[in-house]
């Protein structure tokens, strides 16, 4: 996974174009040797634009491709000819980017829609000619204004995946699997702790044509919250899914020890996380026969849906669909 091509933080140096100056020019011509000012302003220095683009799914094309600049806009000329503006610079990325200040950790804005576009370095304005300082007292001003230098500073472009549903479980809880079962998705599968290190994206098939994005997140360990393991990267992403589904093993010591452990990390990253829709599926269920998930039943989380799945059986896959469905849609 050395090579993994999934790219959820960067960090980019932008610069803005200088505007151009405005120009300190007088009307000479035949028969009018003294006429007056007439220098033109110089143009407005190129933005630097960050875009939507759905067809991204990473912000890869920019690790290597750190330092972003406008060009400059042209100065004015005579005849009141106002210089041109200085080409905008377009910086694309997936939906679900923020954009914070590198210095100060500020959030400058979010992209959420496709074409979206907001300013992430302003262009200099352009210097006003001397046509605009003439008086009756000074009819032959002898300046002009300066352009307006570009901006430029470090910033930060963060990544967090749009999903209706997040999977919530520690490694190895058979996210991965599950998400191959329901979806067309290919993620990496192993028998070892942190198989999945970035994010996997399924859009899972329901009855009548429908269907919902699944997010198959890298796992949490205890203390994510504090950076531990894959901690904080796992934990910005489950930010943006509408609802979660914790996926705990049948096998587990103890079921309901380890829904509160989980919830508990994302609580502590996060207070407002706990306040989404939540799920519960307990995995590898082909071990269990009926009598064991009656005894276990009585185990569960009182305070949300649960049911029994096997991703590897593909049994109780449609049972989940539908609470998935049911759940987002209340």
């Amino acid at each position: 996974m050395a090579s993994d091509n999934f790219v959820d933080y960067v960090k980019i140096h932008t610069k803005s174009g200088n505007g151009g100056g405005g120009s300190t020019h007088f009307r000479r011509e035949k028969y009018i040797p003294k006429g007056g000012p007439d220098g033109g302003d110089g143009g407005r220095g190129g933005h630097v634009i960050v875009r939507g683009n759905k067809q991204l799914w990473t912000l890869l094309h920019l690790k290597y491709h750190k330092h972003i600049k406008a060009d400059h806009g042209v100065h004015g000329s005579g005849a009141l000819k106002t210089g041109a503006q200085g080409k905008d610079t377009y910086i694309d990325v997936p939906l679900g980017t923020l954009a914070k200040d590198a210095e100060t950790g500020e959030l400058l804005f979010e992209i959420t829609e496709d074409g979206e576009e907001q300013i992430i370095e302003r262009g200099g304005r352009g210097g006003m000619g001397n046509n605009h300082f003439k008086s009756a007292t000074n009819q032959t001003p002898r300046y002009a204004q300066p352009g307006e230098p570009g901006m430029e500073g470090w910033k930060i472009l963060e990544l967090k995946i749009l999903a209706d549903v997040g999977l919530v479980g520690f490694p190895n809880a058979g996210k991965s699997t599950l998400l191959s079962v329901v979806s067309a998705a290919k993620p990496e599968i192993g028998d070892y702790p942190f198989t999945t290190l970035r994010p996997n994206l399924g859009i899972v098939s329901y009855r009548d044509h429908r269907s919902f994005v699944m997010a198959d997140i890298p796992g949490i360990i205890e203390g994510a919250h504090e950076g531990k393991g894959l901690g904080l990267r796992f934990l910005r992403h489950i930010e943006r899914n509408s609802a979660l589904l914790f996926m705990i093993p049948s096998d587990s010591n103890d079921i309901k020890k380890e829904y509160k452990v989980l919830l508990k990390e994302l609580k502590k990253y996060n207070p407002e996380l706990v306040n989404k829709k939540r799920m519960l599926a307990i995995t590898k269920s082909d071990m269990l026969d009926e009598i064991m998930m009656q005894q276990m039943t009585k185990e569960l989380p009182k305070d949300l849906p649960w049911c029994f799945i096997s991703s590897v059986a593909q049994s109780g896959i449609n049972e989940l669909k539908d609470l998935i469905w049911k759940v987002l849609n209340e």
